[in-house]
């Protein structure tokens, strides 16, 4: 049989893997002979990723085509080449070079192409679209003659392309027809955090706008005026306002198309032709185009089983557009009628304005079920929701728990890997069944990478990654097999084990680490590099700039300061418990005013400097090393503050001196690197004025002593600390936090905080006071061992940094110049800077009204 497949993107390739799978799985009566047609030079590769092209990708890791598919499967394709007619009569496709290849199955899968406005000034140079690995080069090449881009369109799309600009280091802007940004995915409120937290990364947004023309600029390249009089300046433009379907070809061959443009298919995506069918971007079911992926190889599989035919056919009968994605950085999500479109429809909502988080749930008229959801700023409880919808299951007693925040510690409801039915689909890119997992594990993939590999699941968009995995253990756990808690692809080690394989091996390097424990074809990952810095910190205590542990460290472990949204970083200088003297704080004011910082009390009692450039900030380190101050390590995960109210020395209700013993405590553990932040408190009575049962350490006095508090947070997931030990004397309240902590560094996994590791903890507080107190694990003295060696070797990290002229070669803003970079731009607020916003930058662009 010959098979003719017009077009290799994702959806193309997805069709011909499906069908050389299956055809080497059944006889089929006569051989298939596959020709694929691809006008791009490119084999198929993942369009949903493109973005990653700007940070580092090539089109070699976007490739979709495993090596030797084509060769391995006999199947031919053909690059550079598309098709010009199809002859329905003869059963013939006319390619661009002018040959005719003759078809028995015929299949469409010949996608979308941009929508572009057809509006005065549209195809000037520098106005581009976003959609293709040519389309990236072309803006690579307009980017070096840019300084402002805009998006329009505020779609996934258009977002997605905004990262793009703003990766390239583009002022970025987006301009959005519709009142708010993913208007068919998310409601008005969800619209409103969305767009405040992509405009605080410094995009300009612009809603309900309607662009009339594009003309010269007088700032920028070019000026689009807006409907409403107002215009905006710059020099790219991307057009990412939707998709339109590329059915030219099936237009030509006089096959259905729909009113509005698509090929017209049936449930097993065959055209009123019964040997063409039509799958993808280009197809049109039932009245609608689906514009993502999943619906696409859903597609690819049911055409694949229809031609085929060797088993009982998948038909394509619609598909959930549910999404998850992190765009420019903010967690969207959304789930089926997000809307609430459904009649007795009703909706919960939670809304965190400090936080900026929103979260709804649609159920159902009586309550029982789950409609849909829209999820900004914290996504946790996606997969969970999906599957509740999905598979239509009875929703919890008080849904709304499902996205309210625990404040007393509680555990919410919860979806466990087993409540799901085997139909349950878990991978929807790639249409993956928990039963398909299960089976995988069966068949022997034991690991995470053997699942995605043998299932596909997980291998697209990655929002599934984590059900996958609860599936997968889940599985693993009835076979009576150890779960694998791996780090990344590359060790196949949990942080804790990591941790005592460094220790044991007295591994000092990461090359080292990679050789010895793990794979060695690899340079590493942002996993498991910055753990293994971590790890190193923690056990030996070096320098965090010292070569080669430099290049493992996050970026604002790597410039000793906490970069902001406009470039700039910000510096903390300790203030061991909250103390400061009047020359302390005159110095600090003295800094602050001749670099031009602004300046802030945080919530941990210090001051914050905001506002430094990256060449300034050995400058205004030396200058508070020199008037006695050290670093705050406000940048590490690692000791932040120790907080404390002013005690027995000067309150009236004071029991003990909360200041002293919070200085005591800060100098001790000051710089200790730890799987996440930690941050203390010091109450000098039960008034508890240093709020110290919210800290990972906390410390009240009473009057027979201290009472020890340990593993609460604040953040956005607040949680109170618990009671380890009370009545506790200085010394001996040292030596349990010596162990407490140096118990959670080893054991903790990576970014876990000590209450997440508390509640993860098999055995709870009470194991945690036997190993701590009761040292019923026999680890009490090496414990203490090993933070007095952290103790004893700490080192002011500014310090070493500003005496050695090598470390300083890395704070210059640019390789080959000494120049300030001139993105940054302040203005005046209040009395003191703050970052311009876009339209503040003068000489850039000209924003006569924002949106």
């Amino acid at each position: 049989m010959r098979i003719v497949v017009v077009g290799h993107g994702m959806v193309g390739h997805r069709f011909v893997e499906v069908l050389a799978r299956d055809a080497s799985a059944v006889s089929l009566e006569t051989p298939i002979d596959v020709t694929v047609l691809c006008e791009e030079h490119l084999p198929a590769y993942d369009r949903v990723q493109l973005t990653s092209y700007f940070s580092g990708k090539t089109a070699d890791d976007l490739s979709l085509v495993a090596p030797n598919f084509f060769e391995d499967s006999g199947f031919k394709l053909h690059l550079g080449k598309g098709a010009t007619e199809v002859d329905r009569a003869a059963k013939t496709v006319t390619t661009t070079s002018g040959e005719k290849i003759p078809y028995d199955k015929l299949v469409l899968a010949t996608g979308s192409f941009p929508f572009v406005p057809p509006l005065p000034g549209k195809d000037r140079q520098d106005c581009l679209v976003y959609r293709t690995i040519e389309d990236l080069e072309a803006m690579k090449v307009s980017a070096k003659r840019s300084k402002v881009g805009v998006v329009v369109g505020g779609g996934l799309l258009g977002l997605e392309a905004a990262k793009a600009l703003r990766d390239l280091g583009l002022e970025t802007h987006v301009v959005e027809f519709a009142p708010r940004l993913m208007a068919v995915q998310i409601d008005d409120g969800a619209g409103k955090v969305l767009r405040n937290k992509i405009a605080a990364l410094g995009v300009g947004i612009h809603l309900g706008k309607n662009t009339t023309e594009i003309v010269d600029g007088e700032t920028c390249r070019h000026r689009m005026n807006f409907a409403d009089g107002s215009h905006l300046e710059t020099d790219m433009i991307l057009f990412s306002a939707g998709i339109r379907p590329r059915d030219e070809l099936a237009r030509q061959a006089g096959l259905d198309v729909g009113p509005r443009g698509g090929i017209a298919i049936g449930n097993e995506c065959l055209t009123n032709d019964p040997d063409v069918y039509a799958i993808g971007e280009c197809a049109l079911w039932e009245g609608r185009i689906y514009g993502l992926v999943a619906p696409g190889y859903q597609m690819a599989e049911t055409a694949a089983h229809s031609i085929i035919a060797h088993e009982k056919k998948k038909e394509f009968v619609g598909a959930d557009m549910s999404t998850k994605l992190k765009l420019m950085g903010v967690d969207v999500a959304s789930i089926g009628d997000a809307h609430g479109a459904t009649a007795g429809a009703q909706s919960f909502v939670y809304v965190d304005e400090p936080n900026e988080i929103y979260k709804k749930l649609v159920v159902s008229a009586d309550g029982k079920k789950l409609l849909g959801a829209v999820l900004i700023g914290d996504v946790e409880a996606y997969g969970g929701l999906l599957q509740l919808m999905l598979n239509n299951m009875d929703l919890p007693d008080n849904a709304q728990a499902l996205i309210l925040p625990s404040f007393d510690g509680s555990a919410k409801p919860a979806l466990g890997a087993d409540a799901l039915p085997m139909t349950a689909t878990i991978c929807s890119c790639n249409n993956v069944s928990k039963g398909e997992i299960c089976d995988a594990v069966a068949k022997g993939c034991m690991d995470y990478d053997a699942i995605k590999s043998g299932t596909k699941a997980a291998t697209s968009c990655g929002g599934c990654a984590a059900l996958v995995k609860q599936v997968m253990n889940a599985e693993l756990e009835k076979m009576g097999v150890e779960v694998k808690k791996d780090i990344c692809e590359h060790f196949a080690y949990s942080r804790q084990e990591l941790f005592h394989l460094c220790k044991v091996g007295e591994i000092k390097s990461f090359d080292a680490l990679l050789d010895k424990h793990g794979n060695g074809q690899h340079d590493g990952c942002d996993i498991c590099k910055p753990t293994a810095a971590s790890i190193f910190a923690s056990l030996w205590n070096e320098h965090v700039l010292k070569k080669p542990l430099a290049g493992l460290q996050d970026t604002n472990d790597y410039y000793m300061a906490n970069l902001q949204k406009d470039g700039t970083y910000s510096v903390v200088p300790r203030m061991a418990g909250g103390e400061v003297t009047p020359d302390g704080l005159i110095a600090v004011g003295s800094v602050a005013k001749k670099y031009k910082l602004y300046t802030k009390v945080t919530g941990g009692q210090r001051i914050d400097l905001f506002g430094a450039r990256l060449e300034q900030l050995p400058l205004i380190w030396k200058e508070l090393i020199d008037a006695g101050f050290e670093s705050g390590h406000a940048y590490g995960k690692s000791l932040r503050t120790v907080k404390s109210c002013v005690g027995s020395t000067w309150c009236r209700y004071g029991m003990l001196d909360s200041v002293g013993f919070a200085i005591q405590l800060e100098n001790r553990y000051r710089g200790l690197r730890s799987p996440h932040k930690i941050k203390f408190a010091v109450s000098g009575c039960t008034r508890e004025c240093a709020e110290a049962q919210s800290k990972d350490v906390g410390v009240i006095a009473t009057e027979n002593g201290w009472n020890l508090y340990v593993c609460g947070n604040g953040g956005m997931k607040p949680r109170h600390a618990e009671l380890l030990a009370s009545d506790l004397d200085s010394e001996t309240l040292i030596k349990y936090v010596d162990r407490f902590l140096m118990f959670y560094v080893k054991t903790a996994d990576r970014l876990q905080r000590t209450s997440v590791w508390r509640d993860n903890m098999e055995g709870g507080l009470d194991y945690l006071k036997d190993v701590v107190i009761n040292d019923s694990l026999g680890l009490a003295a090496e414990l203490e061992a090993q933070m007095q060696y952290v103790v004893d070797t700490f080192q002011c990290e500014w310090k070493t940094a500003v005496n050695d002229p090598e470390i300083l070669k890395r704070f210059q803003p640019f390789v080959n110049s000494n120049q300030p970079d001139d993105n940054i731009v302040f203005v005046e607020e209040r009395g003191q800077i703050r970052p311009a916003t876009p339209a503040e930058k003068a000489g850039r662009i000209t924003i006569v009204e924002m949106a």
